[in-house]
């Protein structure tokens, strides 16, 4: 196809391919003696820490009881001892600010020591608290541009842990990010305060049950992460890909995913290659990724990890995503995290699995054998239901950027419209709660193949329904809806907020009633999971949520279509929203307020980032390639002439008028690009409104003129090319 050097270069470094490194050997080495080699566990911390230290730490991270400064300059001294004995020279405080992305500052262990000579130190105050500069980055209003400081806080449930670069290694310590008022900068802040929240109303729910427990409930998370994989010839060649994560212009290939052929295909040599390579990375970071495969769309891949607390869960994602685009490097390959980098074909989700639970307890949300009589799992399961339903357009606003909005509500993700999935079990078993009975339930079956040297299989009690927005899958729910670039602090903190204010309200109302007996405690929870259905109910469908049907009865059962990232994030500020917030000490109205305005603000200039570029490209490589083809074409149209052969014009015309639609949908673009907007809702409405509309009608014009000019012209790489050269 096309003759320009980058695809020359790409099938160069696909066929000439050889490993970046040389084979992992796991016979030499076992994945287990590898997994989590560079933590700071809890087995270290046991192996190095005085008893009294090591057994105060424990006790904080086990039952989430106040840490004891008094301890930091023990463990700081044997945190700075490891990271030593691991080569490291730097220590940073590792932290999320509202950008999404993970930000550091190093700081070396070496102090002169006086006599020429220098030495390694590291105190417990250095441990426990740093200063960063926090003037660059966004707060949405927290405090004066001109008002630099910010501390960094020790997450002492988060261990600390070693990353090894060619040139050395160097600590890193997961820490909470606020303000000199105390207030959250961060992605982490919020998430422990949700957390400590849950855990509160949720005691209050299981001591009902008659389970007063030491340890904490906890949020559970495994975040599934999809991404792309572009050949770098071709990523340099595409400033769109370079600047925005996604392509701004190109035509739809001959072939995209309509065959199904890539979906857990084998996976490409090199590709596996790159999978095993950041495995490797990851085990030593003790992330317990489990899965890896090809996903949809052509390009497209998975990895996916085990079940984690949810803190550490989002710890790890965060590695995860920076683990991908650096291995990729090593790969000559480029990771797109982006939600849709190419048009046409499936973009990028994070399904984020979730649920809470004990050590002791499990899951909470297990429904076990027979879920019609297991009472707790039953109330557990309504106070989501219950939650949702009421915050649905929270759980819509938490996913919402420029990005997702590509996404959400296409025949690939789940709609915009947050809906519930229970599957035929539960819902029968909530529907007969509902009419004032519950006498059973479906049981799981046997599945018969029809082939004889095939097994029976088990066969669960429903299917699944990959349409929802939220759906039961067993012992766990899945939130279909979250970007595969987002943090999943966000969501995380939103889920457990609206349980915490559910399991608040169930737990009110148990308390106020006669649970004398174990048929009065019955009773009374049945009463009010039949009172959370009735009210609740209708945020429940099994069906498809890809239909036009379901976006009319969605809107006839009062739930939210917020289509738009526009749309969605001022319920950030919405009453409902700060009441449920404030209350359990999650965001204050500022911290709120500010991250409405954060958002808003990241998604107008993420427009304005797409307008500019949109812009530059389509004068400065698109128009040039058309010109230049109009101009062989009339030269040819000339040279026939000259020696008396007809030669039609019709394709000289074609290219003419296509080239004359692109000029005039370029000067509209910068017209609307010119108008500029004080208020973040105000300018992120225009972006959305006027802005991205006209940005289409400059790709239409582009990608029509690639269908015509000569493929030696095209100054792009093509779709064919960036995703079936792997």
């Amino acid at each position: 196809m096309s003759g320009n050097q980058s695809r020359q270069d790409a099938i160069k470094a696909v066929t000439n391919y050889t490993p970046a490194s040389a084979p992992l050997n796991y016979a030499e080495k076992g994945v287990g003696e590898i997994f989590g080699s560079n933590v700071f566990s809890l087995k270290v911390m046991e192996e190095r820490l005085p008893k009294n230290v090591f057994a105060s730490i424990k006790k904080t991270i086990e039952t989430g009881g106040k840490l004891d400064p008094s301890m930091a300059d023990a463990v700081a001294s044997a945190m700075k001892d490891w990271a030593v004995s691991k080569g490291a020279t730097h220590y940073t405080h590792v932290f999320y600010p509202l950008t999404g992305l993970t930000a550091e500052k190093h700081d070396g262990f070496l102090t002169p020591d006086g006599k020429g000579g220098a030495l390694a130190e590291f105190s417990g105050k250095l441990l426990i608290q740093g200063e960063p500069d926090a003037s660059s980055f966004p707060s949405g209003g927290l405090r004066a541009t001109f008002e630099a400081r910010g501390y960094t806080a020790w997450d002492v449930t988060n261990p600390a842990y070693i990353l090894e670069n060619p040139n050395g290694t160097f600590l890193c310590i997961p820490t909470a990010f606020v303000s000199w008022t105390g207030e959250a900068l961060d992605k982490k802040t919020p998430l422990l305060r949700s957390n400590q929240a849950l855990n509160a109303q949720a005691k209050r729910v299981l001591a009902l049950f008659g389970r007063d427990l030491d340890e904490q409930v906890q949020s559970f998370a495994g975040p599934e992460q999809e991404y792309f994989l572009v050949d770098r010839n071709f990523y340099f060649e595409r400033p769109d890909l370079q600047l925005t994560g996604r392509t701004l212009f190109g035509a739809k290939p001959a072939k995209g995913q309509e065959l199904d052929d890539h979906y857990f295909g084998a996976i490409p040599e090199r590709v596996l290659s790159f999978m095993m390579n950041v495995e490797h990375e990851l085990y030593k970071l003790g992330v317990p990724v489990k899965t890896r495969h090809n996903e949809v769309a052509p390009g497209q891949f998975e990895i996916a990890p085990l079940y984690e607390q949810a803190n550490l869960a989002n710890d790890h994602n965060q590695t995860v995503m920076t683990t991908l685009k650096g291995v990729a490097k090593k790969h000559g390959m480029a990771c797109m995290l982006h939600e849709k980098p190419f048009a046409g074909i499936n973009g990028s989700g994070k399904h984020l699995n979730y649920s809470i639970g004990t050590k002791s307890l499990g899951s909470l949300f297990d429904p076990g054998e027979t879920p019609h009589e297991n009472l707790q799992f039953l109330l557990f399961c309504a106070a989501i239901i219950r939650g949702v339903h009421l915050h649905g357009d929270l759980l819509r606003a938490v996913v919402a950027t420029a990005g997702n909005d590509h996404r959400l509500g296409a025949n690939e993700a789940p709609p915009a419209i947050m809906s519930i999935y229970l599957g035929e079990q539960l819902t029968d078993i909530f529907e007969q709660i509902k009419k004032g009975t519950c006498n059973g339930c479906k049981t799981k079956g046997e599945l018969r193949v029809g082939v004889d040297t095939l097994p029976p299989l088990p066969m669960d009690a429903g299917d699944r329904n990959r349409t929802s927005p939220f759906a039961f899958t067993g012992n766990r729910f899945e939130f279909r809806a979250v970007g595969s670039n987002l943090s999943i602090a966000g969501p995380l903190v939103s889920i457990n907020a609206l349980l915490t204010e559910s399991l608040d309200y169930i737990a009110t109302k148990l308390e106020a009633m006669d649970l004398s007996t174990p048929e009065a405690f019955k009773n009374a929870v049945l009463g009010i999971i039949k009172e959370i259905i009735t009210k609740h109910g209708n945020i429940i469908f099994n069906g498809n949520g890809y239909s036009q049907e379901w976006q009319e009865e969605a809107a006839r059962r009062g739930l939210p279509n917020l289509k738009t990232a526009v749309d969605a994030l001022p319920v950030l500020t919405s009453a409902p929203v700060v009441e449920m917030f404030t209350k359990y000490g999650i965001f204050s109205e500022r911290e709120l307020a500010s991250r409405q305005e954060v958002y808003l603000e990241q998604y107008g200039q993420h427009l304005v980032t797409e307008g500019l570029l949109t812009v530059k490209m389509a004068k400065t490589m698109i128009l040039p390639a058309a010109v230049r083809y109009m101009r062989e074409l009339a030269d040819t149209c000339a040279s026939l002439k000259s020696v008396g052969m007809d030669y039609e014009m019709a394709v000289l015309e074609d290219v003419t008028d296509k080239m004359r639609s692109l000029k005039k949908a370029i000067g509209e673009l910068e017209v609307l690009l010119e108008t500029e907007m004080e208020d973040p809702l105000e300018k992120a409405r225009y972006m959305g409104d006027k802005v991205i509309p006209a940005m289409l009608k400059v790709r239409e014009c582009a990608d029509a003129l690639e269908d015509v000019v000569a493929d030696d012209l095209w100054p792009l790489p093509t779709y064919q090319e960036m995703l079936f050269i792997k």
